[in-house]
């Protein structure tokens, strides 16, 4: 953290990310996105995108406001041809420095051959998705993710700044509603991800993600949610 983050040698974790949210509650995203760099070293940051169908938002709100930031995107190996296409869009458009993230070969080649999404989702997330960033996340103290509370219950619960899985996990969009993001994505001209006009409301993996509203279309006849990295 850098000398004017909340963080002192006599403060718990819990104080400050009370103080964190206490301070980034009122500001609207891009502000927030702005004080992070106030109160927290750049090279202290990790921001991972899916580049799935509410990226655009993030993606924007940082290459307007902290345009040099490393975006990490997990490649799973399991991507529709059509987020890749929108990756490479966006990446582009917005002038992105993105950093791809892999799981380890033998391991995806295991989940491929086993069909693992089939009998145990969980540990193919795992495998693809949370393993792959562990490494990633060694080298940073602060995580930046597009989460909004209207998605899932789980995320209705978080704040904006969480300690989660040994890193302070931070939602500069946590409370940005459906409208507004609409608005946001209307107002700059966002371009959309090409499965949203087939019907695809939220975007994963292919053989997990079917069309439908919201994340209603993800781990369809499960009831898995969540992915692994946000728990």
């Amino acid at each position: 953290m850098t000398t004017s983050a909340v963080q002192t040698s006599h403060q718990s974790l819990e104080e400050q990310l009370r103080e964190l949210n206490s301070r980034y509650h009122p500001l609207t995203p891009e502000e927030r996105v702005r004080q992070l760099y106030r109160d927290f070293d750049a090279d202290e940051v990790m921001l991972t995108s899916s580049f799935a169908t509410n990226s655009a938002f993030l993606l924007h709100l940082f290459a307007t406001t902290a345009p040099e930031q490393v975006i990490h995107f997990i490649d799973t190996g399991y991507h529709f041809p059509e987020t890749l296409e929108y990756k490479r869009k966006l990446t582009e458009l917005y002038h992105l420095k993105v950093v791809d993230v892999h799981p380890e070969a033998w391991k995806h080649e295991y989940t491929l051959k086993d069909q693992t999404w089939k009998t145990d989702p969980d540990f193919c997330c795992s495998i693809n998705k949370v393993e792959p960033l562990e490494e990633v996340k060694k080298n940073h103290s602060v995580w930046v993710s597009g989460l909004m509370r209207w998605q899932t219950e789980h995320r209705a619960g978080l704040d904006i700044f969480e300690y989660r899985g040994g890193i302070i996990k931070f939602y500069p969009l946590l409370d940005v509603t459906k409208e507004q993001r609409d608005a946001y994505i209307r107002n700059h001209k966002l371009p959309f991800h090409p499965l949203v006009a087939r019907g695809y409301s939220s975007v994963g993996c292919t053989h997990c993600t079917r069309p439908g509203d919201d994340r209603c279309g993800r781990w369809v006849d499960s009831s898995k949610s969540e992915c692994g990295l946000h728990l």
